[in-house]
């Protein structure tokens, strides 16, 4: 099975000789599901020339907001649409969780409770699960028809299904804890305030259960469930 990655974001060149770039971070996540994958770099206006470009397609996270204007974002909110029609399995991370929610009639605003980074706690149906975030905007109302699969007392829609067509994540389950902490120094000083910064770093280190997301994502591609 061929998955299409549509990145949306650039990791900062300082962290991409260690960590890479997101769709390297994808391909780590779920190298052991026996995919296929190809990257789009949609963020540099590289978009693919058919939804039948991939059986399966993921959108990374990126540090641009959904309201933006970037001359990408009009086309990609289309593209979701359209794979959403062709009846293409469909993922979203963190901004493609909240561009797939938008372009489906969903609202996406910047939240007014601030930033949530690092470890944090999510309630699924099966259990809580640890997942790293690093986000301010959130999906505040669901598409129609997009059911309520996760969330804390921070986000109330931290994973979002749409039944045989979609799933999407709020949370980072591809970031590993070397990344986190690499983040929060470059892009969270003097942006996330200090006492999160503070209590994401002290928590870094915290198993993580990107394991299970990533069984959940294999599942929803071959099985349209999670």
């Amino acid at each position: 099975m061929k998955i299409g990655i549509l990145q949306t974001g650039l990791v900062p060149p300082d962290l991409v000789p260690q960590s890479g770039e997101y769709p390297d971070m994808f391909q780590r996540l779920l190298a052991d599901q026996g995919f296929e994958f190809q990257t789009f770099s949609v963020v540099n206006g590289d978009f693919p020339a058919s939804v039948d470009d991939a059986d399966g397609w993921l959108i990374t996270g990126s540090r641009h907001g959904v309201y933006e204007e970037h001359p990408w974002m009009a086309p990609l909110e289309q593209l979701i649409r359209d794979i959403y029609a062709a009846d293409k399995p469909l993922i979203g991370v963190c901004f493609g969780h909240q561009i797939i929610a938008q372009a489906l009639g969903g609202k996406v605003e910047k939240f007014d409770g601030g930033w949530s980074v690092g470890p944090k706690d999510y309630q699924f149906a099966d259990g809580v699960k640890t997942l790293h975030a690093f986000h301010q905007d959130q999906v505040i109302t669901p598409p129609e028809g997009a059911q309520t699969v996760a969330h804390n007392d921070f986000c109330a829609h931290a994973a979002l299904l749409y039944p045989g067509k979609a799933y999407t994540v709020q949370p980072h389950p591809e970031f590993q804890d070397g990344f986190m902490r690499d983040l929060l120094e470059l892009r969270g000083k003097g942006v996330v305030p200090d006492d999160r910064l503070q209590a994401a770093t002290t928590r870094t280190g915290t198993p993580l259960d990107s394991a299970e997301i990533a069984q959940q994502f294999a599942r929803f591609f071959r099985e349209r469930s999670i």
